[in-house]
């Protein structure tokens, strides 16, 4: 669909067709409500009220969106990432525009972006990332991008905006999210800058500003990969790093409007280089140690007793999250230490049982129960060693041994890994 030629935009957004793939999209991601308190099951109810007369008021480019519900979240790194959460109909109206005018921009967007793209993932940006340094650029670029969602510039995005589309009511309701503003503890805060992240509007957005600067570096002719606001260029060596890096900053401050942070950009080789997650020994890819040191953290988190839930839902819990982790990290080389991992886990777990079973009467009979001689059970119950040892005796492995943890349902991260990377 060619987007500036049509000044009637709106309409083909605000049809029933869309509208309805649209809410389907939303619904299927459910997330949490707005400021208005309408949850994404009582949504159609609350629709089928008053939605005729918005929709009206959007045509009639009079629509005023609720402002978003300032949440947080905790990054990796233990600082936080607020998130602006729209109403459900805000989110159908956002999805019902993306729906339309995002295929249009990602025809021109750069082969080298990755994020929020169809056919395109973390995975795929880190093996092209791999084949360049596989071809020995082994200096990484690792500019950081200041608070970029909380930085767009707004009037530089419509300008951006108003090259490719033409429908001014289009234009005018993608301005009333950007300024829309945010309620958090009760008290509305207006918005001057930034694309809140948690619409469905705004991953669309940030590439819009951001293909600029992947124009500009296939210009130049560089080796990069870009996911969302994150991205590393590789060259062949530190003194052309560290000139393209002086580059590559006046460009992002005077073009795009946007601040580099200094402390966290770095011109590095490749293995100092953490990028989505992953960094590299060699051309190998491999975990990098941040990502180790939050898998434990988690782990940690679920397997503690303080947690006030039983066994068996902490170990449903984990092997959820164990899942998620080795589908995206499994790609990554690392057999020995997914075999090093699965032991660490089940001892963490039988710690974790130990806890559990607190009294030393408790803790004889679930042994005898579980097969563990009389003798034995009675040594290991009334044992003075710290949990964590006691994790590692001879009685606690035969009680809760491998094949115990295999039928509760607890992955292996070898055995995925081996599934990953041998079928």
């Amino acid at each position: 669909m060619t987007l500036n030629s049509n000044e009637n935009l709106l309409e083909t957004i605000l049809s029933k067709e869309n509208l309805n793939a649209a809410w389907k999209h939303v619904r299927s991601n459910k997330g949490a409500a707005g400021i208005d308190e309408i949850t994404v099951d009582n949504f159609m109810q609350h629709f089928k009220a008053v939605g005729d007369d918005l929709i009206e008021t959007i045509r009639q480019g009079h629509y005023q969106p609720l402002p978003v519900r300032r949440v947080y979240i905790r990054k990796p790194d233990g600082g936080q990432r607020g998130l602006g959460i729209p109403t459900i109909f805000d989110r159908v109206i956002q999805q019902a525009i993306a729906q339309i005018i995002g295929p249009s921009f990602d025809k021109t967007f750069s082969e080298f972006s990755y994020g929020f793209r169809p056919k395109r993932s973390q995975h795929h940006a880190v093996k092209k990332l791999q084949k360049y340094i596989e071809g020995g650029k082994r200096i990484a670029v690792d500019v950081d991008l200041s608070k970029f969602f909380d930085r767009v510039n707004h009037d530089f995005l419509m300008s951006l905006l108003g090259q490719r589309i033409s429908d001014k009511r289009l234009l005018k309701l993608i301005a009333s999210y950007l300024r829309v503003g945010s309620v958090e503890d009760g008290c509305w805060k207006a918005c001057h800058e930034g694309v809140p992240q948690g619409g469905p509007l705004s991953p669309l957005l940030s590439n819009i500003v951001l293909d600029l600067l992947d124009k500009e570096l296939e210009k130049r002719q560089h080796d990069f990969v870009r996911y969302a606001d994150d991205f590393v260029i590789v060259v062949s060596s530190k003194r052309a790093g560290e000139r393209l890096m002086a580059s590559i900053k006046r460009f992002v401050e005077r073009k795009l409007k946007l601040k580099v942070n200094d402390a966290k950009s770095q011109v590095a080789p490749v293995s100092r280089c953490k990028f989505l997650g992953f960094s590299f020994r060699g051309a190998k890819l491999v975990w990098h140690d941040k990502s180790l040191r939050q898998f434990k953290y988690h782990v940690r988190q679920i397997t503690g007793r303080s947690r006030g839930i039983s066994m068996e839902k902490k170990l449903k819990e984990l092997t959820v999250y164990l899942r998620g982790w080795i589908n995206y990290f499994g790609i990554a080389q690392g057999y020995q230490k997914c075999i090093d991992l699965d032991c660490w886990i089940r001892r963490r777990l039988r710690m974790s049982y130990w806890k559990n079973w607190r009294r030393v009467r408790t803790k004889v009979r679930n042994l005898l129960r579980m097969g563990v001689s009389e003798s034995l059970a009675v040594t290991c119950g009334s044992t003075g060693k710290s949990y964590w040892r006691s994790a590692k005796t001879e009685g606690i492995h035969i009680a809760l041994n491998n094949e115990f943890f295999e039928e509760m349902g607890l992955i292996s991260l070898r055995d995925r890994w081996v599934e990953i990377h041998y079928g």
